[in-house]
């Protein structure tokens, strides 16, 4: 089955006092590359997120945004007890009036909003124990619905893929009925040009002259083989859509791009209008599949 690189994915977990919502986007890239941004310190973690992601995609860049809602715990809420006696110590010794109960009362009702008493949000700024799990699942479940849309739209893509396949095909049985009549109108061609020739002059030349000269360029306008190599890459190119699993964008980029050169020579061959116009369809369609494919995983 095909993967499209292109994809999106979100999901919220809930665990005691912690939230995490993980929203993962990836886009086309010839290898894996990831890059996390959020609540710290998660987006400083690329190489752990990368760790979990290649348990799920291959290639791709993959854009994770993680967001974590800690609630406040009486144990998160600290009062730096030091620097409040370090404060009062220094106000007794300094100023010893404010000694009195009185005097020092006020000074207490303010002092939380000294510097460094309380810390900035009332919480620890360390990671509590256990929350990188609930991130990873987070994670893990946002990754999984990713990968679903990207199963969905590379069956759409196959889909298109084998069409435009089958659109190949048929040019292809235009030119194989055409071929015939390019070594016909060739030789009716030349035959009347000889025969021009040889009334002009009152001369005359041999058969077997004239059927050698045909047979060369019978021989330089063979596009048959061509033809065999560019089916038989379709047939690889279908085989690979319908039974590869393992990262098989790469290979149908080989494939397309052997066909584009079988494509091409059976067009320099071909000496022939109606041939050169079904070799241009051709093209465009292998243009058309290289776009696809480019967002294969």
């Amino acid at each position: 089955m095909l993967l499209s690189m292109t994809g999106f994915g979100e999901a919220s977990v809930q665990r005691s006092h912690t939230t995490v919502l993980a929203v993962a986007r990836t886009v086309n890239n010839r290898h894996l590359k990831v890059s996390v941004r959020g609540t710290e310190p998660y987006s400083l973690q690329e190489a752990e997120f990368e760790r979990v992601a290649r348990k799920i995609l291959k290639r791709g860049t993959l854009h994770l945004n993680i967001r974590v809602e800690r609630q406040a715990v009486p144990d998160d809420l600290r009062i730096n007890t030091t620097a409040i006696r370090s404060y009062l110590t220094q106000l007794q010794n300094e100023v010893p009036e404010v000694r009195s109960s009185p005097d020092l009362a006020p000074i207490i009702a303010n002092l939380l909003e000294f510097p460094g008493v309380v810390p900035d949000g009332l919480l620890s700024m360390t990671t509590p124990d256990g929350e990188w799990e609930i991130v990873e699942e987070a994670v893990t479940v946002a990754l999984r619905k990713l990968h679903a849309t990207r199963q969905t739209e590379g069956q759409a893509m196959a889909n298109e893929l084998l069409s435009l396949q089958n659109r190949i095909r048929e040019c292809l049985v235009q030119i194989q009925s055409l071929a015939p009549n390019v070594i016909a109108s060739y030789r009716t061609r030349i035959h009347e040009r000889v025969r021009q020739v040889l009334a002009d002059f009152g001369s005359s030349i041999e058969p077997e002259q004239l059927i050698r000269e045909v047979s060369l360029y019978a021989d330089r306008t063979d596009i048959s083989e061509e033809i065999t190599r560019l089916d038989a890459h379709m047939v690889q190119f279908q085989d690979v859509i319908q039974k590869e699993s393992d990262s098989p964008g790469r290979r149908l980029e080989f494939i397309l791009q052997e066909m584009g050169r079988e494509t091409n020579t059976l067009g320099s061959k071909a000496g022939d209008v109606a041939i050169s116009r079904q070799v241009v369809e051709i093209k465009a369609t292998i243009e058309k599949m290289k776009e696809l494919v480019q967002n294969i995983e």
